[in-house]
C-alpha cells in the first residue's frame, strides 16, 4: 500500500529545493556580479585619473600605473576578495567602500543586531563566520557597538511633552567589572504612561545604589527635560524609602502608590509557615476590594485577626496603608495595572536576559549601551502595536495584541501554487533591500 505523503510534507520539500537551489543560484551569480562591478569601476577611476589608456604616450598623462592591490570587504553576499587599481600616487577605491573600511554598512548593521538580540560578542563572530561573511573578532564587534554612545546621549537629552498620566520607577542591577573587582550598580528607571494607554521608557540612570539623591537625580532630570507633571495623576513605585523621599521633593502633588507585590513578599517573608495561606488571603482581601471603604474594612479585619501574633507587621502595613490604597483614586478598570509595578517589570526580565551571556560588563559604557537599545527597542515596538494597558476585550494574545479575524482565514485557507507564488516573490523584493537599520 502506497503511504499517503501530506501536503505539509510536499510543500516543506518543495521549499526547501528552491531554497538550495533557484535562491543559491541567484547568491552566487549577484555576489559575482558585485565582485566584477566593483573591480571594473576601480579600473574606470584610474583610467578617469590618468587621462591615457595603457601603453599610451600622452602629454597630458598625470601619473604612472602601478598595478593592483587586495583588499577583503565583507557583504552580505559574502566575503570578495578584490582587486583595487592603483597608480604611484595614489588607489583608486570605489564610493561604494570608503577609505580603510573592511566591511559594508549591512553587515556592520547585522552584527550590531546580532549584539543588541542577546548573542555574546564571541558568539556573534561565529555567526557571522557560519554565514560566510567573513571571520569577526570580539573585539571587533565591540568596537562596532560603540557607535550608540552617540544614540545614548540623544536619549538622555531628549524632551518630553507634560502629557503623561502614569508613573511607574523602578532599578534593576547589573554587575560591572572594576579595578578592585567587579561591583553592582543600579540603573534607575522611568517608565511612563498616557492617558489614551500608550507606553514609553522615559529615562535610565546608573548610579550607586537606590538613595533619595540617586532617585532625586533621575527625577529631576525628567522635570528638566519637560516632564513637569501638570497631567500626572499616579507615581507606582516598589515602596524603596529613598524613593518616597525624592516623590515628595520633585512631584509633591501626584498621589503615591506602592507595589503590592512588593509589599505582599514583604508581609509573607515574617510569616510563620502555619500561618502563610491564612495572612495571604487575608492580605489580597485588602486590595481586591470592591473601593476604598472595602479596603479599610478588609484591612481592619487584618489587624484584629493578626496584631496579637504579628504586632510589627500589622504596624508596619498600617503605617504604609495610606500609599497602598492610592490606585483606588484612578478609574476602576485601571486597578490591576496600577497597584503593582509589574509592567516595567517585565522589561527587567528582558535586560536579565539580554546580560545573563555577559555575566559581567566591562565598564558602564557598555551598560548603558545595552539598556539604551533594550529600552529603544521597546519604545519601537510599543509605537505600533496596540497599546495593551488599557485594553479591556478578552480577544487578545498572550502578548497583549489583537487577534484579528484574518488570523484564523490564514490558518484555514491551503496552501496553493498562486500562494507560493506570492511567497517567492516576496521574497525575492525582500533580497534585494538593504538590512533594516537598527531599532
Amino acid at each position: 500500500m502506497r503511504r499517503v505523503i501530506p501536503i505539509t510534507e510536499q510543500y516543506q520539500h518543495f521549499v526547501a529545493d528552491l531554497q538550495g537551489g533557484f535562491w543559491g543560484e541567484v547568491h552566487g551569480q549577484v555576489r559575482r556580479l558585485c565582485h566584477e562591478a566593483i573591480e571594473r569601476e576601480s579600473i574606470r577611476l584610474r583610467e578617469a585619473y590618468l587621462h591615457c589608456h595603457r601603453y599610451e604616450r600622452t602629454s597630458t598623462r598625470r601619473d604612472q600605473r602601478n598595478g593592483f592591490y587586495y583588499c577583503d570587504f565583507q557583504t552580505r553576499f559574502g566575503c570578495l576578495r578584490l582587486k583595487i587599481a592603483r597608480s604611484r600616487k595614489r588607489s583608486f577605491l570605489p564610493s561604494v567602500i570608503q577609505l580603510f573600511q573592511r566591511r559594508s554598512e549591512d553587515v556592520t548593521l547585522l552584527v550590531r543586531e546580532a549584539f543588541l538580540r542577546g548573542i555574546s560578542t564571541r558568539q556573534v563572530g561565529r555567526v557571522i563566520a557560519s554565514l560566510e561573511l567573513g571571520p569577526l573578532s570580539a573585539q571587533t564587534v565591540s568596537r562596532l557597538s560603540r557607535s550608540l554612545d552617540s544614540m545614548v546621549a540623544a536619549f538622555h537629552q531628549c524632551q518630553l511633552a507634560d502629557e503623561w498620566a502614569y508613573l511607574f520607577l523602578d532599578g534593576v542591577s547589573l554587575r560591572v567589572r572594576r579595578p578592585a573587582g567587579s561591583k553592582r550598580v543600579q540603573m534607575l528607571v522611568a517608565y511612563g504612561v498616557r492617558r489614551d494607554g500608550s507606553r514609553q521608557l522615559l529615562a535610565f540612570l546608573r548610579s550607586q545604589g537606590e538613595s533619595q539623591a540617586a532617585w532625586e537625580g533621575l527625577l529631576e532630570d525628567l522635570y528638566r527635560r519637560g516632564l513637569v507633571g501638570e497631567n500626572l495623576q499616579l507615581i507606582v513605585t516598589d515602596g524603596c524609602p529613598g524613593l518616597a523621599a525624592a516623590i515628595q521633593t520633585v512631584y509633591p502633588r501626584v498621589l503615591h502608590q506602592r507595589c503590592w507585590v512588593h509589599k505582599m513578599r514583604n508581609i509573607l517573608e515574617h510569616v510563620r509557615r502555619r500561618d502563610f495561606a491564612a495572612v495571604k488571603n487575608s492580605a489580597q482581601a485588602i486590595y481586591l476590594a470592591s473601593d476604598r471603604a472595602a479596603a479599610i474594612r478588609a484591612f481592619r479585619t487584618f489587624q484584629a485577626h493578626w496584631r496579637d501574633a504579628y504586632p510589627a507587621l500589622v504596624r508596619k502595613l498600617e503605617q504604609d496603608l495610606p500609599d497602598l490604597l492610592s490606585f483606588f483614586h484612578m478609574p476602576q478598570h485601571l486597578w490591576r495595572k496600577l497597584r503593582t509595578t509589574n509592567v516595567i517589570e517585565r522589561c527587567f526580565v528582558e535586560v536579565r536576559r539580554r546580560t545573563r551571556p555577559m555575566v559581567c560588563f566591562v565598564n558602564e559604557l557598555s551598560v548603558e549601551r545595552i539598556i539604551y537599545a533594550i529600552f529603544h527597542r521597546f519604545n519601537e515596538q510599543w509605537k505600533t502595536a496596540p497599546s495593551a494597558f488599557l485594553h479591556k476585550q478578552l480577544d487578545v494574545t498572550p502578548d497583549g495584541f489583537p487577534l484579528p479575524f484574518s488570523h484564523f482565514v490564514l490558518c484555514l485557507w491551503p496552501c496553493s501554487f498562486a500562494h507560493l507564488v506570492r511567497q517567492t516573490l516576496c521574497r525575492l523584493f525582500h533580497f534585494w533591500t538593504p538590512f533594516p537599520s537598527f531599532s
